[in-house]
């Protein structure tokens, strides 16, 4: 099992919408005023995608194939989704966009860090001596994400119930939520940029990654790890823009779906020639990733229809779609401390009497289908232990289970 922690060193990103009203996968997610240009009501094609790109993080953080990075570059999505939300929402005063995003993204991460941080001091985990007050600021990470929060390298005990990377594993999907918040709180200038420059706004992180993200220029520490994180997606997130204005439906379709073959293309060429230890995992290959994930994105959504209901045989997948968008937050933040619970739990049936003995061949060969099972009735543990605090983050009635039934039943 594999579970990397950044998407330039390897995230999956990893992690990020209610159908009904709530946030999502990335904290992105309320029912806001819409933009002249946007329809009422939630998409639930983008609703999709967003619970598409979940479980895609889930399965690659388990699995670790490299490949499912190029068949579905799910932070790429998930950035490209929320950055059409957030333009939909600053059809509003930006300041108060900004505070409402806030609410709703901090204080799920709290509650993460108020379980995980404790945890770390309790394996003895002490301050670094050399960082001296800097480990201190470094620590309030944990609480307003604008750098890379410390952890130990080595925690807990080899053979416990929580291996020697736990922290590492745990810190892992905070990458995301840091990169989501530079993102909140450039958008208003990044917006206003994009409606005067657009084709500049939307191509300029693709040159930032070119020159950043290559080693051609190197940004020491937190801060220029956030920086490549928020070069690799930016042109993602202004995409999202240009869905949400319409940009994109301004373009002969062929046009669009050939330029952005011509950038995927060149994204794929690139990566063959940098490809690291774990071969074509584009988080590991920033300007791979960068746009292999534009072009990707481009074509969902110049493709993208607009769907008020999931059609067809889709539509027998509405209430986890549903469930997915409204603690999309929580099952991102939970996720790898959630595979490493279902990996221990799979590892006590080798102690059931006469079990582990007749099946032992047979659990060893299926041992991450097994984890891949037994992570889900987790999440739905974490959803109820956890998930709630998005809906009070949101100003909402608080529901252990918001999969729409309620909506269903008064419909």
């Amino acid at each position: 099992m594999t579970y990397p922690d950044a998407p330039h060193t390897a995230p999956a990103a990893y992690p990020a919408q209610a159908p009904a009203a709530p946030d999502t996968a990335a904290p992105d997610t309320a029912v806001e005023a819409p933009a002249p240009r946007a329809r009422p009501g939630r998409d639930r094609y983008l609703d999709l995608l967003r619970a598409v790109a979940l479980v895609r993080v889930v399965v690659f953080h388990l699995f670790g194939w490299a490949w499912l990075t190029v068949l579905f570059p799910s932070m790429g999505v998930m950035f490209a989704l929320a950055g059409s939300l957030m333009a939909r929402s600053l059809a509003r005063p930006a300041g108060s966009v900004i505070r409402g995003r806030l609410r709703r993204l901090l204080p799920p991460m709290w509650a993460f860090s108020l379980i995980v941080v404790p945890m770390m001091f309790a394996l003895s985990w002490k301050p670094v001596r050399e960082e001296g007050l800097w480990w201190f600021i470094r620590i309030g990470s944990y609480l307003f994400p604008v750098g890379s929060p410390p952890y130990p390298e080595e925690s807990g005990s080899a053979g416990g119930w929580l291996e020697l990377t736990w922290a590492d594993q745990a810190a892992g999907p905070l990458w995301y939520i840091r990169a989501y918040l530079w993102f909140v709180l450039a958008s208003p200038l990044l917006l206003r940029a994009f409606r005067r420059l657009p084709w500049v706004t939307l191509l300029a992180p693709i040159a930032l990654t070119a020159v950043i993200g290559t080693g051609l220029v190197t940004v020491p520490g937190t801060f220029g790890e956030g920086l490549v994180d928020f070069a690799v997606f930016g042109s993602c997130w202004v995409l999202g823009f240009a869905h949400n204005d319409g940009l994109l439906k301004e373009v002969p379709r062929y046009l669009a779906v050939s330029s952005a073959a011509i950038v995927m293309g060149f994204g794929l060429w690139w990566a063959s020639g940098h490809l690291t230890e774990e071969g074509w995992n584009l988080d590991e290959i920033p300007l791979a990733q960068a746009t292999w994930s534009l072009g990707f994105c481009a074509v969902l959504l110049v493709y993208a229809p607009s769907w008020q209901k999931l059609p067809g045989r889709i539509a027998g997948w509405d209430s986890l779609v549903t469930l997915a968008n409204n603690r999309a937050v929580t099952i991102y933040l939970w996720h790898n401390l959630l595979l490493m619970a279902a990996a221990r739990l799979v590892d006590q049936l080798w102690s059931v009497p006469w079990f582990g003995d007749t099946f032992d061949t047979y659990i060893e060969q299926s041992y991450e289908v097994l984890v891949l099972i037994a992570i889900w009735p987790l999440t739905g543990l974490a959803i109820l232990a956890f998930g709630w605090v998005e809906d009070v983050a949101a100003g909402r009635r608080p529901r252990l289970w918001p999969n729409g039934a309620d909506r269903k039943r008064r419909a």
